[in-house]
């Protein structure tokens, strides 16, 4: 019997919705930076809905274990997703999937080993904005996000939560945008390294607040949430399924939510924006890739499979239309990016 990778379902968020090189410069240039990565991070965003790869397509596909490599160290948003996906795909499709944890520059050594292996189904990866933002950080990335890989599915988007230890003497956005002032470069919060998803959201809360709150490089999301609990440092700005639980057991203090609308999960806990930073948000993002060639599924047999499944009798000219208008969409935002879109990301 055929499997299909179209089977992989979406996993539900909480809610659906670097360090930027140069912080001494001038602010206006590190806005631009910032447009420039959330642009193209939206557009990743974006072109992975239609693209709707598979693995290779025998009859008894899968033979032997699916290897799904996370770029990231156990106990950060990746690896969370990475285990949610694995389960529901090992019992769609009969195999065991190992998670494959490569860890290191912010992702970059994981998603090319994404990117080099065979493609043939037997090596997915799950990634989150750094695997597009990293082009903008580092003099070189040892992939090319839009040839190396071939998109499946976008599977979560979900806000952040900033969250202080109890030590910082914050009990609010304003009063730690004003303790922040009264100490620049005193204050300082866990990233899981440059251009991911703490950092990003740090980076944008210093630029829209005209801080300066410094950031810690961990290797994760995973590590740098212990040392928030541990008090090593004061602020995170973490995934809420990572810390929505370590605030309700009293370890970290909730200030705010990174989204546009305060989460259903916990709804006394105000938004960035409207608790004393107008224009903020952030909404992170995790994909599911494969090398690029990976062979798209049957189409006919794929409807024969699931008459109803949509994504199986996509054409493939559909696909690459809606690729190119997200390109060129991509580039006149890169060109004239609006003015009004900075504080939004995601």
């Amino acid at each position: 019997m055929r499997r299909s990778l179209f089977k992989i379902p979406f996993v539900p968020s909480v809610e659906r919705s670097a360090e930027v090189e140069g912080r001494r410069e001038a602010g206006g240039k590190r806005g631009n930076i910032l447009k420039t990565i959330l642009l193209l991070a939206a557009v990743m965003a974006v072109a992975v809905l239609p693209a709707g790869y598979a693995a290779a397509q025998t009859e008894n596909y899968p033979t032997r274990p699916v290897r799904v490599v996370s770029p990231f160290p156990a106990g950060g948003s990746v690896d969370l997703v990475a285990r949610m996906v694995g389960a529901k795909l090992a019992e769609s499709l009969g195999q065991q999937i190992v998670i494959d944890n490569r860890s290191g520059a912010s992702g970059n050594i994981g998603a090319e080993v994404a990117a080099r292996a065979a493609p043939d189904g037997y090596t997915l990866m799950v990634h989150t904005i750094p695997l597009v933002a990293n082009a903008f950080l580092y003099s070189r990335v040892p992939y090319d996000v839009l040839n190396d890989f071939a998109p499946i599915s976008l599977l979560t988007s979900s806000p952040s939560l900033l969250t202080v230890h109890p030590s910082v003497p914050a009990r609010s956005v304003r009063e730690l945008l004003a303790l922040a002032r009264s100490r620049p470069g005193a204050l300082n919060y866990a990233s899981a390294g440059i251009g991911t998803n703490p950092h990003i959201a740090g980076e944008l809360f210093n630029h829209l607040g005209k801080v300066n709150i410094v950031a810690v490089h961990f290797k994760g999301g995973g590590p740098g949430l212990i040392a928030a609990i541990s008090g090593e440092v004061g602020i995170t700005f973490t995934n809420f399924a990572e810390t929505s639980t370590l605030v309700k057991a009293g370890k970290l203090r909730a200030l705010g939510v990174s989204s546009a609308r305060r989460s259903t999960a916990m709804p006394e806990v105000p938004t960035i924006a409207e608790a004393g930073l107008p224009g903020y948000e952030f909404v992170t993002w995790h994909g599911m890739l494969a090398p690029k060639g990976t062979p798209r599924p049957n189409r006919r047999a794929a409807e024969r499979e699931d008459p109803e499944d949509d994504d199986g009798a996509r054409s493939d000219a559909a696909v690459s239309r809606a690729r190119a208008r997200c390109h060129r969409e991509h580039a006149r935002g890169i060109r004239s990016p609006p003015q009004e879109g900075i504080g939004k990301v995601g």
